[in-house]
């Protein structure tokens, strides 16, 4: 198996307020608020932990060895942040490396490849699931999960497009093939040696004659919405304000709940897991812009 590179310490920068909230068909939801000082949330510590893990999300397993063995940590990190499209047209790959954080830290399911990864020139656009992990279950039984991020001011849009992908995803002709033929390409990319390659194809594509191991598609979810932080609320102390504002996240997040089982219920996503992960922003259109500029520069 591949070893995840994002661990439990990430989770660090948060209050955890929902933690595997149930949703229908035993599918979860967990709401994470970036932590609170001084009536606003902790944007620099976030900058700096994501700064820390971007080679890890935007190069293969083989290319970060080869650069640390040359010793070139240099070439490492301008190599991850040329990836990276302009911070003033870049709306998305905020989330899409929050996610993958996410699928690690919390699910224990290390990647297998991302959009990133794939991109020749930063201004390129891949299409496709924005990242696929590997999660054991079991000795057995496994999933590859397809990650879908959306960065939406409003949550109930987020809810929307993150469903609608992943149904084209799974209905329209070729697309999950495909999808599958970038992990079996990219996959020795992420391996160290022939024999955790080999491994590795074995567990993905299990042969039912061996009968072994089996492999399920689930989907991971990043849904990062604006929370609106009035002058009034600015105007709390500092306990007051990181109570209510928690609350009023928590709050909006379980009313959201049934938008959200509502999709999962479709006929089309019966028999799939979903692990739903939220994290919620101010000033979202101007914060996911921000934060890249300070992490590629």
């Amino acid at each position: 198996m591949i070893e995840r590179n994002v661990h439990e310490g990430f989770l660090d920068l948060f209050y955890h307020e929902l933690q595997d909230e149930n949703l229908e068909n035993k599918n979860t939801l967990n709401l994470f608020v970036l932590k609170i000082k001084n009536n606003s949330f902790s944007y620099d510590e976030l900058i700096n932990e994501l700064g820390n893990r971007l080679h890890y999300y935007a190069l293969s397993r083989q290319q970060v060895d080869l650069l640390k063995k040359e010793d070139k940590l240099n070439d490492l990190i301008k190599t991850a942040k040329s990836k990276l499209r302009e911070y003033s047209v870049n709306d998305g790959e905020l989330g899409e490396i929050l996610l993958y954080c996410l699928l690690e830290s919390h699910l224990n399911a290390p990647k297998i490849l991302t959009k990133l990864e794939l991109k020749t020139a930063n201004n390129d656009y891949v299409k496709g699931a924005d990242g696929v992990h590997l999660l054991k279950l079991n000795e057995r039984d496994y999933q590859l999960i397809f990650g879908e991020s959306k960065l939406n001011t409003t949550l109930s849009n987020g809810i929307s497009n993150a469903f609608t992908s992943i149904k084209k995803l799974l209905t329209e002709n070729g697309k999950l093939n495909f999808e599958l033929g970038l992990v079996n390409s990219e996959l020795v990319k992420e391996s160290f040696n022939e024999s955790s390659y080999n491994s590795l194809r074995k567990i993905i594509i299990p042969s039912a004659r061996e009968d072994q191991t089996n492999m399920d598609y689930s989907f991971g979810i990043f849904l990062g919405y604006n929370v609106e932080l009035t002058d009034k609320d600015k105007q709390l102390s500092n306990s007051d304000f990181r109570t209510t504002i928690r609350e009023r996240i928590k709050q909006t997040i379980l009313s959201s709940i049934d938008s959200i089982n509502n999709q999962i219920k479709k006929d089309e996503f019966i028999g799939y897991p979903f692990y739903v992960y939220v994290i919620p922003f101010s000033d979202l259109d101007i914060k996911r812009k921000e934060i890249i500029e300070q992490i590629t520069n």
